[in-house]
C-alpha cells in the first residue's frame, strides 16, 4: 500500500500538547497561546483555568471561530461559568478538553475546513 502525505492549506499545524508545552509546525511554545489554522497568538496572558477571565476570550473572538477549543492543561478542568457564557451567549460553541486531545481535535477541525480557534493554558 502507498502513503501519501497530504499537507493541510493553512499555516499552522499542531503536531502535540501536553501540559508544559506544544510543538506548532516545528517550534516549541511554552507559554499559553491562541491558534487559528492561519493565525498564532502567542504569550496569551492566563497561565491556568484558575486565572482565566472572559476578557481574555476576547482575543479568541476576535478570530471570528464557530467553535472554540480551550485546552486546560495537563488534565480536564472546567473554566468558571462566565467564561463559558463568554462564547455561548454569542452562540459559539466551547469544548473544554485537556491540552492532548486539544491539540488532536484542532487538526481534525481544521483539516475538515472549520472555523476553529483553540487557546491553549500553558
Amino acid at each position: 500500500m502507498q502513503l501519501t502525505l497530504e499537507n493541510p492549506d493553512f499555516r499552522y499545524t499542531l503536531r502535540g500538547a501536553d501540559g508544559r508545552g506544544a510543538l506548532v509546525n516545528d517550534r516549541r511554545l511554552e507559554s499559553s497561546f491562541i491558534l487559528a489554522p492561519n493565525q498564532l497568538i502567542e504569550d496569551w496572558r492566563p497561565r491556568a483555568i484558575a486565572d482565566l477571565k472572559p476578557e481574555d476570550l476576547a482575543a479568541v473572538l476576535e478570530l471570528s471561530p464557530s467553535v472554540v477549543l480551550l485546552g486546560s492543561g495537563a488534565s480536564l478542568v472546567f473554566p468558571p461559568a462566565a467564561v463559558m457564557a463568554a462564547c455561548l451567549t454569542r452562540g459559539i460553541g466551547m469544548e473544554v478538553m485537556d491540552n492532548a486531545a486539544a491539540a488532536r481535535t484542532f487538526n481534525v477541525l481544521a483539516t475538515e475546513g472549520r472555523k476553529v480557534v483553540a487557546a491553549f493554558l500553558l
